[in-house]
């Protein structure tokens, strides 16, 4: 016998029962008790049947009445009672209509559940719980959305003039907005907050900008900054909060940006002149979140920076001025300038790592600042010879000032770093490698460990080839000292060995020590009264020389010689005759010669010629891997190439290039004369 077949009539008569059931229960009615198991199996068993019986199956009649039943129960009994509320009651009771709605959707999709398993998926439908919210989305929410999100705007707006808000229900009514789908949420909600918001902050923003200070319009501007991310995480979808933040930013700090910073008296440049450190730090807290918001900052930074490095500067040629720019004057000017420059370097170093937090757009802006002034000349010293010679003062025995071991390596730690801001940094090692020499071989260096820790740092900044030289030159005088102590062990050991003067020699390597011209010298069997051209005949020297030598023993603090007239200059009519009186109470003396007048011109020569070898074998290293080039490509990459030593001159390279041409190392494109081949 089989089984029962359901009619749709009968079957649904059950069904509609269970249904009305369960809205009374929704609503509140007396009496109306919750689904036993017995009566929730009956339910679903009716569904099941007449949905896998073959004749008639009702499935698409039950998934029918499935919508239609939500569709009747919310028109009736739903819509009306939110629709006439108004304010926060209209909010409420839509938030509990929503919950109700969601619990009505899911005792109904679990009684129709069968429909989901087999008609639904073969049909390709909805699914029964996205059918039911549908149904709330097209017959209530559609209805009242307009109502609801201005009420919602204008209870964000009270909260933001003040007045206490019931966050929950918002949030409640916010989680309604995302249920109906998030497309909703986003379309018919959150633009027309976002919006709202800004506009709010647009009127905030004109006022204040009227109003207040610069430090009192960033202090409003980042509470209000603090309460809307709040705001956002208290009752806002997470999605909405950088929406949000940014439109405020865009109000607050975008639109008024230039306005703000240019205050006269307590913008961006009188902050950093007052040195502002709290408001500035709260200037990058600001800015840094906004897309190039800080470039304005890093601007104002680096012009500031860069006309007190000038100042320094300055003050140092106002100084000279007044002096008449003597060489002592100089060289103690640019021991100060040099000083102060590493003052001003560690003071908005600071800037950059606390205020600035390490940005990179105020670690260019220091960096293009100090390039500005730290490679101007002063009284026709270059920058790279005062950083030199404020080097030399520190690692030289003797100098006025002392200062403890932590004290210099710490300068020099200062040094190398601002050594990075130096364009002839190929001069500069020139310059160091002389004044190195001086203080070896007059044994004039305080401390060992000093060179080599500055060597280190030197190499570290730029490379060992940068610090080879020096390097040897240190090497060169540890070798030597070994010698000295073994050729003295073997005189003290070998008593028949009897130099008969306190013998000390020095051996160094060519090629790493600076370069001086010799010259065969005659030595005369006595020292009797001469004059400057009869020493000159005798000895075989030049006039350079000699009147550095003879400057040396007869105007310098030790007189071996007394001259006649008796001046500070050797003239070529002077006498000198040997002083027989002169006693010390020292058993050595050490008398130092006058630095050359030319070493200066001297270096600079040598510099230029090695930045010429430097270029050609740029150019030729260049040429060799790309075998073809234009002209200003090959410049360009030249000037990339030797840029970390030496900023090399455009017309410089260009020269080079028709040298390397005439040397057949290089030639012209026929077709192109802009275009050059490299010759294998």
């Amino acid at each position: 016998m089989g089984a029962k077949v359901i009619q749709f009539d009968q079957g649904w008569s059950s069904l509609q029962k269970a249904i009305t059931k369960l809205k009374n229960i929704l609503e509140g009615a007396p009496g109306a008790a919750h689904f036993s198991p017995n009566e929730y199996m009956a339910v679903y068993s009716t569904i099941y049947d007449m949905c896998t019986q073959h004749t008639p199956n009702y499935s698409p009649q039950l998934y029918d009445k499935y919508r239609e039943s939500l569709e009747e129960y919310t028109v009736a009994a739903v819509l009306p009672v939110i629709a006439e509320k108004h304010g926060e009651f209209m909010l409420r009771e839509l938030v509990v209509r929503w919950g109700n709605h969601k619990v009505l959707v899911w005792w109904l999709s679990h009684f129709f559940s069968y429909l989901d398993r087999w008609y639904v998926r073969t049909k390709s439908l909805p699914k029964l719980k996205e059918a039911g919210l549908v149904v709330f989305r097209d017959k209530v929410y559609e209805k009242v959305k307009s109502n609801v999100v201005g009420c919602v705007i204008d209870i964000i707006g009270k909260e933001r003039g003040g007045e206490p808000i019931d966050r929950g229900l918002l949030k409640n009514v916010v989680d309604v907005f995302v249920g109906v789908g998030m497309g909703c949420y986003e379309a018919d909600f959150e633009e027309g907050m976002v919006e709202d918001s800004g506009e709010y902050y647009s009127r905030k923003a004109a006022s204040w900008i009227l109003e207040d200070t610069c430090p009192e319009y960033m202090v409003k501007a980042e509470e209000r900054l603090r309460r809307e991310r709040e705001r956002a995480c208290q009752y806002l979808h997470s999605s909405s909060e950088q929406k949000l933040v940014e439109r405020v930013q865009h109000e607050l700090l975008v639109v008024h940006a230039r306005q703000l910073f240019d205050k006269e008296d307590s913008g961006c440049r009188a902050l950093i002149r007052g040195d502002k450190v709290e408001e500035l730090s709260r200037m990058f807290r600001l800015y840094h979140k906004v897309p190039k918001g800080l470039e304005p900052v890093g601007d104002v930074f680096r012009e500031h920076v860069t006309d007190e490095g000038k100042a320094l500067v300055q003050q140092v040629e106002d100084a000279l001025s007044s002096q008449q720019g003597s060489k002592g004057a100089v060289a103690e000017v640019g021991l100060t300038l040099v000083r102060n420059i590493l003052e001003l370097h560690d003071k908005y170093m600071a800037y950059v790592n606390g205020c600035f937090m390490n940005h990179s757009v105020f670690h260019k802006a220091l960096k293009v600042a100090f390039e500005v002034f730290c490679n101007k000349s002063v009284a026709g010293s270059s920058s790279a010879e005062l950083l030199a010679v404020f080097c030399d003062s520190l690692l030289k025995k003797g100098t006025s000032e002392k200062l403890s071991d932590e004290t210099i390596e710490e300068t020099l730690e200062k040094v190398a770093v601002l050594f990075a801001y130096y364009s002839d940094k190929d001069l500069f090692a020139e310059f160091c490698r002389k004044k190195l020499a001086h203080r070896l071989l007059f044994d004039r260096s305080a401390n060992q460990d000093h060179e080599t820790s500055f060597l280190s740092k030197l190499k570290h900044q730029c490379g060992g080839q940068f610090t080879s030289k020096m390097q040897t030159m240190v090497t060169d005088m540890a070798l030597a000292k070994d010698m000295r102590t073994n050729f003295e062990q073997y005189v003290g050991t070998n008593p028949s060995i009897k130099p008969g003067i306190d013998l000390s020699v020095t051996v160094l390597r060519t090629g790493s020590w600076p370069s001086y011209k010799s010259s065969a010298l005659n030595l005369p069997e006595e020292m009797v009264k001469l004059s400057f051209s009869e020493i000159s005949t005798q000895l075989n020297l030049t006039n350079e020389d000699l009147v550095r030598v003879l400057s040396s023993l007869s105007c310098a603090k030790y007189k071996i010689l007394i001259k006649e007239p008796n001046t500070k200059t050797v003239m070529a009519d002077d006498t000198f005759v040997f002083n027989s009186k002169f006693t010390d109470r020292k058993r050595k003396i050490r008398i130092p010669l006058p630095p050359l007048l030319d070493e200066k011109k001297k270096v600079t020569e040598d510099v230029e010629k090695e930045r010429k070898y430097a270029i050609d074998a740029a150019l030729v290293r260049i040429m060799k891997s790309r075998k073809i080039l234009g002209h200003q490509k090959l410049v360009m990459e030249c000037v990339e190439m030797v840029q970390h030593v030496f900023k090399p001159d455009i017309k410089a390279i260009k020269k080079r290039i028709e040298d390397l041409i005439s040397r057949d190392y290089l030639e012209r494109d026929q077709e192109d004369s802009n275009t050059f081949k490299y010759v294998a």
